[in-house]
């Protein structure tokens, strides 16, 4: 059925007004809601999983990836550990009020800068329905109102999480309007949401590229890109090999659904001959499989050629683009030319080469002589995270409490006038 614009635009008027209730609250009364809402969550659990088994199950009638049913499902431990996200969130710095700069003016007037809430938040995401607690917790922290449009594949989830979300605010006396599910499951309750310019005051979509690029070109509220990965290690003439190997196997391995895994490895021609054997024979060793260029196939003909698509490729699997580059500039082309500025490695013992590379490639995150896993809100010593902004406006990198406000300046004077 689809969903009318009217039924869509009447959340996004009821999250304003409860937007304008949440700006001024204190920093005491967000942490009671975020904590209410931890508690209710394990004691509402039986009727949050009774929903969550009607979507699980109803994902696997439909032939579902067990992968992809894995990232639906909710256990008593998950859910657990959604609570504790929660309580994580209630422990960080309220970001609201902070005092970006300021300073007293020739005449005597005092200006400051100060973070002030978003406004009204809409996350467009996908079948996780952990997405939905946590999306939730970071915009009432940072004092927003939440319209969450999640799959249709975790609705009943979403439902369940929401409402429990929900009464918990009220318990506290914030609005019940704080967050809120978008109505419907068909393209059309999103379409309404990507149209309302005035009502929202920025798109979050968290997903694969197709989602992300189908908002950024149909939504007329600003959208903040995040999360595809088509993150990049370059192996320096002057790396250390053995911490090229640790660095590339770790990036690559350590968790390959994740938008902050490497999916191309560029190698120095001058190293190639002596680090490809090593690496590559690490890399089949724990099952990826290659897609290389010439050079690389001549030394490893296990692996199968690799084409434009692979080096423009996400993979989010055990698959790795490996070619060898005739310099530090040519990796930069490459990663420049395919990259999806989300985060670059270089592994060098050269300051210089470092320095050259985190300059010019142009991306949210450089890691030298790290993985590129380490590309995390929490890793980064933020706390949980919105996401992984992947462009320049408002926000990049790890998206968190501080990167969902923006600024007000606030004058004060002694009736200072101008003329």
């Amino acid at each position: 059925m689809n969903t009318s614009a009217e039924a869509v635009r009447d959340v996004a008027v009821r999250a304003r007004a409860a937007a304008a209730e949440l700006a001024p609250l204190s920093r005491e009364r967000k942490d009671r809601a975020l904590l209410a809402m931890a508690e209710a969550l394990p004691v509402r659990s039986a009727e949050i999983l009774a929903a969550n088994a009607e979507d699980v199950e109803t994902a696997r009638a439909a032939g579902t990836a067990p992968a992809m049913v894995d990232r639906l499902t909710l256990t008593p431990a998950r859910l657990a550990g959604i609570a504790d996200g929660l309580r994580q969130v209630a422990a960080l710095d309220d970001p609201v009020g902070e005092v970006v700069r300021g300073r007293v003016l020739p005449n005597g007037m005092e200006l400051r800068q100060v973070r002030v809430p978003l406004g009204v938040v809409g996350i467009i995401y996908e079948a996780r329905p952990n997405v939905t607690v946590d999306a939730a917790g970071l915009c009432l922290k940072s004092g927003n109102a939440v319209l969450l449009r999640g799959s249709a594949s975790a609705a009943r989830s979403n439902a369940a999480l929401v409402g429990v979300l929900r009464d918990a605010a009220v318990a506290v006396a914030l609005p019940a309007d704080a967050v809120q599910l978008v109505p419907g499951l068909d393209h059309e309750s999103v379409k309404h949401l990507m149209r309302l310019r005035g009502l929202v005051d920025v798109l979050i979509p968290r997903g694969g590229a197709g989602l992300i690029r189908a908002v950024v070109e149909e939504s007329t509220v600003p959208v903040i890109e995040t999360g595809v990965g088509n993150c990049h290690v370059y192996v320096d003439a002057q790396a250390d090999l053995d911490q090229a190997v640790a660095i590339t196997l770790d990036a690559k391995t350590s968790r390959v659904s994740v938008c902050n895994s490497a999916e191309t490895l560029l190698v120095h021609r001058d190293v190639a001959g002596r680090f490809l054997p090593r690496v590559l024979a690490a890399l089949h060793g724990v099952g990826v499989t290659v897609h290389g260029d010439d050079a690389v196939r001549a030394v490893d003909p296990r692996a199968v050629p690799a084409t434009e698509d692979d080096w423009a490729a996400e993979y989010l699997s055990l698959d790795l683009a490996v070619r060898v580059v005739d310099s530090l500039d040519d990796a930069v082309a490459h990663i420049r030319r395919w990259g999806s500025g989300h985060t670059e490695a270089i592994v060098t013992r050269s300051l210089s080469a470092s320095r050259r590379f985190a300059l010019a490639c142009d991306s949210a995150a450089v890691m030298v002589n790290a993985s590129t896993r380490f590309t995390d809100g929490e890793r980064f010593g933020m706390g949980a995270e919105i996401g992984i902004s992947t462009q320049k406006l408002h926000a990049r990198g790890p998206m968190g409490l501080a990167e969902l406000t923006s600024t007000t300046w606030i004058g004060v004077g002694d009736g200072h006038l101008v003329s």
